[in-house]
C-alpha cells in the first residue's frame, strides 16, 4: 500500500484501521513500508475521503505479504486465499489425520504484532529435526527450499505478514518431544505463537493428546468441530 501525497488531506481517518500500526501522520499519511503487511484493511475500510490510498501488486519477494495477510489474495500454489492453510479442523471431511498420528498447527503472529519469515523459518527447522512431516498443500511448506530440513527460501526471510501457520504430522508418541522443542524455540522468536493439536478420538471417546498433555503439564483447551453435511466425508471409521 502507498499514499498519494497530492491527494491526502491528512485527516487521519485511515490511521486506526491499520492492524500493524504502520500508518502515521506527518502532515499527510505515511505508510511504513517495512511494517506494512499489504493486508489491504485500510483500503477496504473505505474511510479515505480523497481516495489517496493506492494498492499496487508487489513483486517478489514482497508479494508474499499480501498472499498471507490479505484474505482476498490467493496463493498460486494452493489456490487458497489469505494464509491459505488446508482446513485442519474438519478431519471428518478431509480424513488427513489417522489414528495414532497427530496433526500440528503452529501459528506465528497476530494482528498488532505480525511475524517475519525468519521466525517461521526458525520454528520449521527445529520441527524438522524431530522428524515431522510437513503438509504439502500448506503455503509455508510451499516456501521451503528443503522440506527435509524445513528451510524456507532465504529471499522471503525478512518479509512480514499478519500471521503464518506451519502444518505437519507426527506419531502420537512424539508429542512430548515436539512440545519440548516448541517450548524451547518459543524463547528465540520475536512474535506470539499458538499451537493446535488435531487427533482422531479413540474408540472409547478418549482424546489421545489430552492424556499426554496432562502428563507433561502443558495447558490446553479441548475443542471440537463437526461436519454439518457441507463437505463430502473422506474419513473412514
Amino acid at each position: 500500500m502507498r499514499v498519494d501525497p497530492n491527494s491526502c488531506t491528512g485527516c487521519g481517518l485511515c490511521v486506526p484501521y491499520c492492524p500493524m500500526g504502520a500508518i502515521s501522520l506527518v502532515g499527510v499519511a505515511i505508510i511504513d513500508q517495512d511494517e506494512c503487511v499489504e493486508c489491504g484493511v485500510c483500503l477496504r475500510a473505505e474511510v479515505c475521503l480523497s481516495d489517496a490510498l493506492i494498492y499496487e501488486v508487489a513483486s517478489w519477494p514482497r508479494s508474499v505479504r499480501a498472499t498471507f495477510s490479505n484474505p482476498l489474495t490467493e496463493h498460486k500454489e494452493t489456490r487458497i486465499p489469505g494464509r491459505g492453510t488446508e482446513e485442519m479442523k474438519t478431519n471428518d471431511v478431509t480424513g488427513r489425520f489417522k489414528l495414532g498420528w497427530v496433526g500440528l498447527g503452529v501459528e506465528l503472529g497476530r494482528p498488532g504484532i505480525g511475524t517475519r519469515f525468519q521466525d517461521v523459518n526458525r520454528v520449521a527447522q527445529v520441527l524438522a529435526k524431530v522428524g515431522v512431516q510437513f503438509e504439502p498443500r500448506n503455503p509455508v511448506t510451499c516456501l521451503m527450499v528443503d522440506t527435509g530440513t524445513g528451510k524456507i527460501n532465504p529471499e522471503v526471510l525478512n518479509e512480514k505478514v499478519l500471521s503464518a501457520i506451519i502444518e505437519c504430522t507426527f506419531p502420537l508418541e512424539q508429542t512430548p518431544e515436539v512440545m519440548r522443542t516448541l517450548k524451547e524455540v518459543s524463547q528465540e522468536i520475536d512474535t506470539v505463537c499458538s499451537v493446535d493439536f488435531i487427533t482422531r478420538l479413540e474408540p472409547d471417546g478418549e482424546v489421545p493428546t489430552e492424556r499426554i498433555l496432562s502428563e507433561i503439564g502443558a495447558p490446553y483447551s479441548i475443542n471440537g468441530k463437526n461436519n454439518v453435511g457441507l463437505g463430502r466425508p473422506l474419513a473412514k471409521g
